[in-house]
């Protein structure tokens, strides 16, 4: 049903887009926006993954720089029988994190160093099991596309503002015009946040299956919400264009599952997350986690929920804990 529903919203997205053009322009300029569509979206398809992780200040970390957190995604990238992403930290006191990629050979995921720094290494778990699982979706491919068309409908509105009378004999006039410059970005914007939430809670359900304990990345969620209220993203809030890639929405607490946001309610996440253990004979949130989970793979238990999340290995910030996170 969700991906059905993102079909949906992703055709809707597009004939919205078409539309601006043939208002602006008739059937040459519907045209015209389909042709530039397909443009834009093959140039997003093959640079996106580069131009996000430059824009949100990531860098490449590997198993020399970063053994515990490179190990991690190793591991769990292998339950999930996906290629080895590709694996960045971003240098950001608010924990959070995202992937990119336009396919699962050429996907990367990224963490805050808030994130190693705040969480437990459960919790990190958790949250790099959501982000795999957004790779191996292929969300990250549909994300790129949805937010590269909504933008391209932003910017055909605005030329429509000064090409959009000419020739139009009984046409828009001008309030048609102004109404379509301030409505069609709005419209594409609110397609644009329904297929973001729409794919969080399917990489939630997968996420919490690859890392075998949903109160893991129930936790996490809790613990990100929180922080980012009182800790700001600074890149995202110059470019609040990124906010959609991450697993929390960086720039504000939206408290309310509504059409206005990116993500949707932590709360709503966490009660399905809940339903979910509860169906795989776990505890919820709160309770206790039962065994079967990503560290019996390594043949030992998980340290308790509470315990510290303890150095990340290299990026300048006290170098690798021996034996790695899972205790080797």
């Amino acid at each position: 049903m969700n991906y059905f529903k993102t079909a949906m919203l992703l055709a809707g997205l597009t004939a919205l887009f078409m539309g601006v053009g043939y208002l602006i322009g008739g059937g040459g300029g519907a045209m015209i926006a389909l042709v530039v569509a397909a443009g834009m979206n093959v140039f997003a398809y093959w640079n996106s993954d580069k131009m996000v992780l430059s824009m949100a200040g990531a860098q490449e970390v590997d198993a020399r720089t970063a053994p515990d957190l490179h190990n991690m995604v190793a591991e769990l990238a292998a339950r999930a029988q996906l290629p080895m992403p590709k694996v960045y930290l971003m240098h950001e006191a608010q924990p959070n994190a995202f992937a990119t990629g336009r396919n699962p050979q050429n996907a990367a995921v990224a963490v805050t160093t808030g994130l190693l720094e705040r969480l437990t290494r459960e919790e990190v778990a958790g949250v790099i099991a959501h982000e795999l699982a957004h790779i191996k979706n292929y969300d990250t491919l549909i994300m790129t596309i949805t937010a590269t068309i909504a933008g391209a409908i932003a910017m055909l509105a605005q030329f429509g503002m000064f090409f959009g009378n000419r020739n139009n004999n009984g046409g828009m006039g001008i309030i048609g015009t102004l109404a379509m410059v301030i409505l069609a970005p709005i419209a594409a914007m609110l397609v644009q946040m329904a297929i973001s939430r729409t794919r969080e809670y399917s990489a939630d359900k997968l996420g919490a299956q690859i890392c075998g304990q949903p109160v893991w990345l129930a936790s996490a969620l809790a613990k990100i919400a929180n922080a980012a209220h009182a800790i700001p993203n600074e890149r995202a809030e110059r470019d609040p264009a990124l906010a959609h890639m991450f697993i929390i929405n960086p720039l504000s607490g939206e408290r309310m599952d509504n059409l206005f946001s990116t993500h949707p309610a932590t709360e709503n996440r966490i009660a399905a997350l809940n339903q979910l253990a509860r169906e795989m004979g776990q505890g919820g949130f709160g309770g206790g986690a039962s065994g079967g989970g990503f560290g019996a793979t390594r043949g030992g238990s998980m340290p308790a929920s509470g315990t510290a999340a303890g150095p990340w290995g290299g990026a300048g910030r006290g170098g690798p804990r021996p034996g790695g996170p899972w205790g080797r």
